[in-house]
């Protein structure tokens, strides 16, 4: 099994990105008013409990509304 210095270099930056996505995400869920499916709850808790990726990615193709 690896030891968890020798993951830290493709941890962090995962983490960086999942962070970042995660936010971009949240701010864009509570700027609009409008959503393709679903209301401003939903997509909260769905990014919220599928946090690692899915959750964001799943708004951003079904929920997000276009401009």
């Amino acid at each position: 099994m690896p030891d968890i210095k020798e993951m830290l270099p493709f941890l962090i930056p995962l983490a960086v990105v999942e962070i970042a996505l995660l936010a971009y995400t949240l701010y864009h869920i509570l700027t609009h008013k409008t959503y393709r499916r679903g209301s401003r709850g939903l997509w909260i808790a769905v990014v919220l409990i599928g946090m690692q990726f899915i959750g964001p990615i799943l708004y951003f193709l079904l929920g997000r509304e276009d401009s």
